[in-house]
């Protein structure tokens, strides 16, 4: 008499729960999609779109005079610079444009090339290009502090300043770029951001948000300005993890170029920053860059440019004051 295998039998057991898993997960999905389209029609661009080398860029421009760029960071879009207020103060002297950087806001981000803080500066040159814009002042915060420096290294000439805020610019081992791999890596990541990914994002989001800010209180209308649903879509959750991946590789590569950078440089932290450590990244950053003015914000955290937008806007007017002259002008704040 035949009798079915152990084998046989763990497998006729687990057939009932990979099938319910399976139909848990593809209800995700739909949940997930649903939600995506519930907060763009909510929420709908803000801006223009510009198509640059088959990408199609989301930007919000205003005002006349010097140029300045807008890069933000992780997490975000290109409303935080209206968030802090930096956008429209900065509108009233300047051409002030604001991106979403690709994957982020309602930026592109096709899977034919690897979106690192290069290949941003690279696209985003093309895209000023295109705008008519000439020589700008580049302000990156965070993240996007990589893609303002590839800029001024990649084309020094079209760059008439850089004012970097809480950057990460030398490497070192990161527990959170750990935690963000998964959502990067190829199918597993597609099948993470579209299901459960959404979901944790969403329960963390505020206080990952109150970390950035701390030890400042969260504004009251941040999420205002950027909704949970639209910062926790699988596009944005892909764009996140693949630039933390990217972010530690990125420093590497640049760092030992920074005595290259002859244009000005202002660099802003906050002293309180649990994100980036100041003096491991900005101070010693401010050392190898001999004309850069620093300044470190007593009581700010890594979102310190909603506390220092005067001395953002002062440091800016400095670099596009004609005939002024701001190599060798340091102001260290503590």
């Amino acid at each position: 008499m035949n009798h079915p295998s152990r084998q046989n039998l763990a497998a006729g057991r687990a057939l009932p729960s990979l099938a319910l898993t399976a139909g848990a997960l593809a209800s995700l999905a739909v949940w997930n999609l649903y939600h995506v389209r519930k907060a763009e029609r909510r929420n709908p661009p803000i801006g223009r779109f510009i198509e640059v080398d088959g990408v199609r860029l989301h930007y919000l421009e205003k005002g006349t005079g010097p140029a300045v760029v807008l890069l933000h960071g992780n997490t975000v879009a290109l409303q935080d610079g209206l968030c802090s207020g930096l956008f429209d103060r900065l509108a009233e002297k300047h051409r002030v444009i604001a991106f979403d950087r690709p994957g982020f806001g309602y930026s592109e981000r096709p899977r034919d090339r690897l979106w690192t803080s290069r290949a941003q500066a690279q696209l985003l040159h093309e895209a000023l290009e295109k705008l008519s814009v000439e020589q700008p002042v580049v302000l990156g915060h965070s993240w996007g502090t990589l893609v303002a420096l590839d800029l001024a290294m990649d084309f020094p000439a079209d760059v008439r300043g850089l004012l970097l805020v809480s950057g990460y610019y030398y490497p070192s081992a990161r527990l959170d770029v750990m935690i963000s791999a998964p959502a990067a890596i190829p199918l597993l990541g597609d099948t993470l951001r579209y299901t459960v990914s959404p979901l944790s994002a969403r329960l963390l989001l505020k206080r990952t948000a109150e970390a950035m800010f701390a030890p400042a209180p969260l504004p009251e209308n941040f999420f205002a300005a950027m909704p949970r649903d639209m910062l926790t879509r699988p596009l944005q959750i892909r764009a996140e993890a693949e630039d933390a991946a990217f972010m530690i590789p990125a420093a590497a590569r640049l760092h030992k170029r920074y005595p290259e950078l002859t244009m000005p440089v202002a660099i802003f932290g906050g002293a309180d920053d649990k994100i980036v450590d100041v003096e491991a990244h900005s101070v010693r950053l401010h050392r190898d860059i001999p004309q850069s003015a620093l300044h470190v914000i007593p009581r700010a955290g890594h979102m310190v440019h909603y506390q220092s937008a005067e001395q953002i806007e002062r440091a800016i007017r400095h670099m596009t004051r004609a005939g002024d002259d701001t190599h060798g002008r340091f102001a260290v704040a503590s």
